[in-house]
């Protein structure tokens, strides 16, 4: 009996003053990014009334507004139920209420620094490491309470990036720019009944919308 793990990536978030909010309160999907959510959940309708993926159990949401949103959108749509899981939440970033995303000559300053000292780790929040045991384990609950259908976890970029890639086995950093996960992607981990990974699969189903946003290598969304 497979199981599939679908982590959605939520849609654009309202941000005239680009803000690298992180995980701050108040920050809600803009116009385009409710049509983004609208395009994801319509593509699993579609997808599960084609036979082409399982059956969706249930939502689970990042704590954070604009995820919830996105998942409402999903839930609603399927009319699944709609829970929140805060391992799911964003990365923790030290340059959170700044504008370094949108002006990274910022960092040119040395108070800055010292925070710069490691992109390994990285230096300037959350451990990749600890990310991704968070993340794991939200999966792993997920797919063990619903064995045989879809779970749909709606989160943020860098997690679901690091997830992707500790259940690849790959190293947890890299560019930033090289990340395969654009606003209200796709990232389906398909399990096999034993609980081993079969196979991933990806997805942009608000591709057109997402292509005329400016990729920004230090947002954190």
């Amino acid at each position: 009996m497979p199981t599939s793990v679908h982590l959605v990536r939520h849609g654009e978030v309202h941000n005239p003053d680009k803000i690298l909010y992180g995980r701050m309160d108040g920050f809600r999907l803009s116009d385009r990014g409710q049509q983004m959510a609208d395009l994801v959940a319509a593509h699993f309708a579609a997808c599960v009334a084609g036979g082409q993926e399982l059956p969706i159990a249930t939502t689970i949401s990042s704590p954070l507004l604009r995820a919830q949103q996105t998942a409402q959108a999903i839930a609603g749509r399927l009319a699944t139920s709609l829970n929140t899981d805060h391992r799911l939440i964003e990365a923790g970033n030290d340059f959170e209420g700044t504008t370094m995303g949108s002006r990274p000559l910022g960092l040119l300053n040395p108070k800055w620094w010292p925070k710069l000292r490691n992109p390994v780790r990285p230096s300037w929040g959350e451990p990749y490491v600890d990310m991704a045991e968070r993340m794991t384990a939200a999966i792993r609950d997920a797919r063990d309470a619903h064995i045989g259908q879809g779970v749909v976890l709606v989160s943020h970029q860098l997690p679901i990036w690091v997830a992707r890639l500790s259940h690849e086995g790959k190293r947890l950093w890299g560019d930033p720019r090289r990340r395969q996960c654009s606003l209200c992607s796709v990232t389906t981990l398909d399990f096999r009944d034993d609980g081993q990974l079969a196979a991933v699969r990806y997805a942009q189903p608000a591709a057109q919308l997402a292509a005329s946003l400016s990729a920004d290598a230090w947002s954190v969304k």
